[in-house]
């Protein structure tokens, strides 16, 4: 089964918040990428094709003003359940705010994990406040994606993208699935280092390809780690479609062809496409999952 682990869908750039320039900042790896500056549900599900099942995140950051509803991709992923899944877009930064929505997410939409930015949402990764919401996303059972590195927007912290600050959240909480997202690039040693060290910390490798040399460092040093067994496979649409994104992992050796440099072996490749990444996250395939009736309407 191929798992996309990372796309996105949105109407408008602006619900990415304030000073976004996504033509400008998200790196699109081929021609063939959808338009970022806003991307609808049939040019996602079009991208989709080739793939298995997409795991289809929502955004909240009020620091931002940014936000891609979780209602919008619980409407979205219900109607495919055979083909996509759902995690919620909350904002640690309001920890209260944070679990009644972690706990709406999972109990009305039927979301299976949750994704939190915290360059983008204004506040250090292990924070009081932040803990107690990861606290919560491990008691529910749902995995995390955090969105580490690269960043959309001028305004964003980095001080509080490494990926090496979700050190401490992997130690406290070790049931906690941790998904490192876009490799961590810039910082893809540090991710290497936390996937060694943590057994439920995973990457998924969106936003990496679209440099193929930076690409092949990192997928072979990873190798050379032992670590590409925790590799998952995001192609990060819009920035670039699935098939794009597959047609460059299985390239990656061609430019060291004729030189003295390592190759990866094709079988790790093939490993981080078809890896079983719901069942590492703990996640039931969309057609095992239980329908989830929409929520009632409000009558207020």
């Amino acid at each position: 089964m191929i798992v996309d682990c990372c796309t996105y869908t949105w109407e408008a750039a602006a619900q990415l918040g304030r000073g976004t320039s996504p033509t400008n900042h998200i790196p699109q790896l081929s021609t063939h990428a959808a338009d970022p500056s806003g991307t609808g549900v049939g040019q996602h599900l079009e991208a989709a094709e080739p793939v298995d099942t997409s795991i289809v995140l929502g955004f909240k950051s009020d620091y931002l003003d940014a936000e891609i509803s979780n209602d919008e991709v619980a409407a979205y992923v219900r109607a495919h359940p055979d083909k996509l899944i759902g995690f919620a877009g909350i904002d640690p930064a309001n920890p209260k705010e944070a679990i009644a929505e972690l706990k709406r997410a999972k109990a009305d939409l039927g979301m299976r994990g949750v994704a939190v930015a915290p360059a983008a949402q204004d506040f250090h990764p292990t924070n009081s406040q932040a803990m107690v919401v990861y606290g919560e996303i491990a008691e529910a059972g749902l995995p995390v994606l955090f969105h580490t590195g690269v960043q959309i927007t001028s305004s964003t912290k980095l001080e509080y993208a490494k990926p090496v600050l979700l050190d401490e959240v992997a130690r406290e909480l070790p049931q906690l699935r941790i998904v490192i997202a876009h490799m961590g690039y810039p910082w893809a040693a540090e991710t290497i280092v936390m996937l060694a060290k943590h057994a439920n910390v995973f990457a998924e490798i969106s936003w990496l390809l679209h440099q193929p040399w930076q690409a092949y460092q990192t997928l072979l040093s990873a190798h050379q780690y032992g670590v590409t067994h925790k590799l998952l496979f995001g192609s990060g649409f819009p920035a670039s479609s699935p098939s794009a994104c597959i047609e460059a992992l299985y390239s990656i050796n061609h430019m060291v062809h004729g030189t003295n440099l390592p190759v990866i072996p094709r079988e790790s490749l093939r490993g981080i496409v078809e890896r079983d990444a719901l069942g590492l996250l703990g996640i039931a395939p969309p057609q095992t999952t239980a329908t989830v009736n929409p929520p009632a309407e409000s009558h207020d």
